[in-house]
């Protein structure tokens, strides 16, 4: 939490938990508790002024080895961490962001096996803030991905197969282990309100000075 009030939330979960579908459910909600303006809704990789070059490799790019993803990664989250969510932050605004730090030790250290003490090197070297509430959608693998063959187009993450996308599951859920204080685990596979019912029981706890 920031000293002008802005509380910083993120969401993360493998690709097909419903990020997207509950960030806006979620930001809907708040914008009624704290009024126009008091939250913004924000995403990985991407949502800045040059972020959607960095996107396109990283979700189009062909022959980029998992050292080169983790540090565009980087490069893309310190430029939305300066342009649009510190920024927020100090006006006391709300930030929901999908994917963040977490995303990035889940699939580039369980994913694609770098070396978790060096990830988290990195990610410490850059000084991001950091979240008041992690909210992680926890889904099985097998059920994520049938909802992405239903929605289609795979990108390159995406694409990354079963085994891959479970090996990202399990980290999620040891990164939620490790920081029980900070991650609050909600089970995605049930239907979408259900799920958003859950999500605002969770951050209630924020939006009423609980947590």
């Amino acid at each position: 939490m920031t000293s002008s009030g802005g509380r910083f939330i993120t969401i993360e979960g493998i690709d097909g938990s419903g990020k997207s579908t509950q960030a806006a459910k979620l930001c809907g909600w708040l914008e009624d508790v704290l009024g126009p303006g008091g939250v913004l809704r924000t995403f990985e990789p991407g949502d800045w002024d040059s972020g959607p070059l960095l996107r396109r490799l990283l979700l189009e790019g062909a022959g980029i080895t998992p050292r080169t993803e983790l540090l565009l990664f980087l490069a893309d989250r310190a430029g939305h961490v300066d342009a649009k969510i510190r920024p927020a932050l100090e006006k006391g605004v709300w930030v929901v962001c999908e994917r963040y730090t977490d995303s990035t030790l889940a699939y580039q250290s369980w994913g694609r096996d770098l070396s978790f003490e060096d990830t988290r090197r990195f990610l410490d070297c850059c000084r991001f803030p950091e979240p008041d509430m992690t909210l992680l959608l926890d889904i099985e693998a097998a059920a994520a991905a049938a909802r992405l063959e239903q929605r289609g187009g795979l990108d390159r993450i995406e694409s990354g197969g079963s085994d891959f996308m479970a090996r990202v599951a399990g980290g999620y859920r040891e990164l939620a282990r490790m920081s029980p204080e900070r991650f609050e685990v909600v089970d995605a596979g049930m239907d979408a309100e259900a799920v958003a019912a859950a999500v605002r029981g969770r951050v209630g706890k924020l939006t009423w000075g609980q947590r």
